[in-house]
């Protein structure tokens, strides 16, 4: 049901504010909630984070006294940890929700047939996130074991253990966000804001972003993770506008044969 004000689509700045604050309530309520399960399962969510460096379940289970490299430090470090991982693990887990409350902001200002594309390709934002996440997730090994290769060794490296979860949960968010250009791009093309051509026609710009995007937000800076986020991107890209051209094509047909039907009746009823 559309907010109050609105008609055809078109609602006064006012009603936008008041509905733009609706959407931000709704989504941080969830966001909430999720963070709820991350506090719960916090040790959980904990161990198998730090499995690239150390086999943190095994050393409680020993009770040992560290952890590999891993330790916290200050009064409050740990009670600002659990908090910083559970509102973390929160906008994660309730992605499908708050990307629900982006479209239902948007979905006012759209067609019936683009409210439909929208919902549907909304639903396919969850498992491209989740992909994402989960491929962030699988490059961490080979990162951090990158990363700490620069170490000298006559030294040793002493990480902080909210710095380190920091960091895993900033590359796997980066890799979840990141898989959501495809969706992006073919919501923007079903919605006729954007053609197929439009999209690969800057193909060359689009791949040099993607490029500085990746050097510019990667928390880990090493070329495999680099790599490996920038290859799946680029194929997203070029499959999002082959999607699009299709996609165009299709239309286009569809208003030839609109055309035809109406021409074929004008010719076939009788003349007065």
């Amino acid at each position: 049901m559309p907010p109050k004000g609105a008609s055809d689509g078109r609602m006064p700045l006012i009603e936008h504010v008041r509905e733009f604050r609706k959407r931000i309530v709704r989504a941080t309520f969830f966001i909430v909630i999720a963070s709820g399960i991350g506090w719960y399962f916090y040790n959980t969510i904990i161990t198998t984070l730090a499995r690239p460096v150390c086999d943190l379940a095994q050393a409680q289970a020993t009770g040992a006294s560290h952890c590999g490299s891993l330790y916290i430090n200050g009064v409050l470090g740990p009670l600002n940890l659990q908090i910083k991982v559970s509102l973390i693990v929160g906008v994660i887990l309730s992605a499908p929700f708050w990307l629900y409350q982006l479209w239902a902001f948007i979905a006012p200002g759209l067609h019936k047939k683009e409210k439909r594309y929208s919902i549907a390709f909304i639903g396919a934002a969850t498992p491209f996130f989740a992909g994402g996440a989960a491929l962030g997730y699988s490059v961490l090994p080979v990162a951090v074991k990158v990363l700490f290769g620069f170490t000298p060794s006559a030294l040793s490296n002493l990480v902080k253990f909210d710095d380190y979860l920091d960091f895993v949960l900033r590359v796997i968010l980066l890799f979840g966000i990141a898989f959501e250009l495809p969706v992006f791009l073919v919501s923007l093309n079903l919605a006729g804001v954007i053609t197929g051509k439009g999209i690969l026609k800057p193909w060359r710009f689009a791949v040099f972003g993607i490029c500085v995007f990746i050097a510019a937000f990667t928390p880990t800076g090493d070329p495999i993770s680099m790599g490996l986020l920038a290859l799946p991107l680029i194929l997203f890209y070029f499959g999002s506008g082959l999607i699009g051209l299709l996609v165009d094509r299709n239309a286009q047909r569809s208003v030839l044969n609109i055309r035809m039907i109406k021409h074929l009746r004008s010719i076939a009823l009788p003349r007065r």
